[in-house]
């Protein structure tokens, strides 16, 4: 029961705050959230990136292929497809086999 209450409070949180930015704005939504509703997605899956590969070993076998072969493949599938799911569970896949491989 406890665990009910606080998963109920959690998307009850979530849901107001995604909520929020709706009923204050209701007419004319300010420059600046619109700008940073254009910027902020591409620089967060940037910093993702960095965050993904900052531990990668370029200097020794296997060079970090597994990591750049997964990363095109999100990129063409996302590119091709222009769904999220289906980039995240490709590149997911290749990265899998790839290291796999790598490691036998």
């Amino acid at each position: 029961m406890h665990g009910a209450v606080l998963v109920a409070a959690m998307a009850a949180v979530t849901a107001l705050l995604r909520a929020l930015p709706f009923l204050i704005f209701r007419k004319d939504t300010p420059a600046y959230i619109t700008y940073l509703g254009k910027v902020l997605p591409p620089a967060m899956i940037g910093m993702l990136v960095v965050y993904c590969l900052r531990q990668v070993e370029f200097t020794r076998a296997p060079f970090g292929l597994p990591e750049l072969a997964a990363g095109l493949c999100v990129a063409g599938l996302q590119i091709w497809k222009r769904n999220s799911i289906v980039s995240i569970l490709g590149g997911t896949a290749v990265y899998m086999l790839l290291i796999r491989i790598a490691l036998n």
